[in-house]
């Protein structure tokens, strides 16, 4: 390998941030990958976040730095970014030049398939999962453990219950996010003007009411 790289890592809790779980074979892959190069790592980026959040501050340096050095995003797995679409588009638009150290030959192709492969893989999810529900109201079972109900009908009650709410807020996050999504490729960035424009566009919060910056900082979180 030659020319300039900057590396990107990231790792879904704060304990494996601070045990290095992880971290140290990400950092690993990479060091061996560009290992006996003409070859310099300007800079790396360490990021604690889980793979769903849209907003990604590490991320979005590690592409700032990438422009300024004129270097390659290098990560160790594919994973760590396909599954992220907003990554997707931003490294689309922007013409980020990247490698993965477990898929060398993977492309921008490559990703956005990978990406769209996670999305509908979340999307069947969904599907199965109220499916499941409506089986069972068929079967008379009441969501939740109302009195009346003991023993094995209670317990799938509960569970049917705790899955039917969270599918609904599955449903919510990605409706959102995709709103966001489109807000933000429209050149909206600050989370106070993307509430203003959800407000604009009519889309309530989860209760119904106005969206306040407030809120929109507290969804991306």
């Amino acid at each position: 390998m030659a020319g300039k790289f900057i590396a990107y890592y990231r790792v879904s809790t704060g304990k494996q941030g601070n045990s290095g779980l992880g971290l140290d074979a990400q950092k690993k892959a990479v060091l061996d990958y560009l290992n006996g190069g003409r070859w310099q790592l300007v800079g790396e980026l360490t990021e604690i976040e889980t793979g769903k959040r849209i907003d990604r501050p590490g991320l979005d340096e590690a592409l700032a730095l990438c422009r300024i050095y004129k270097a390659r995003l290098i990560i160790a797995k594919l994973d760590r970014l396909a599954r992220n679409a907003y990554f997707v588009t931003k490294l689309m638009h922007e013409g980020v030049d990247f490698v993965c150290c477990d898929m060398p030959t993977a492309n921008k192709l490559t990703i956005h398939i990978l990406a769209a492969v996670a999305e509908a893989e979340a999307e069947m999810i969904s599907v199965r999962t109220k499916a499941a529900l409506e089986a069972a109201k068929a079967r008379g079972v009441k969501l939740g453990s109302p009195k009346g109900f003991h023993g094995d009908t209670a317990v799938e009650g509960r569970k049917l219950g705790r899955l039917a709410h969270q599918a609904k807020a599955a449903d919510f996050r990605d409706k959102i996010t995709t709103k966001i999504d489109s807000i933000r490729q429209s050149g909206i960035t600050s989370v106070r003007g993307i509430a203003d424009e959800l407000n604009r566009r009519g889309i309530p919060t989860p209760r119904g009411g106005q969206w306040s910056h407030t809120q929109v900082f507290r969804f991306l979180r």
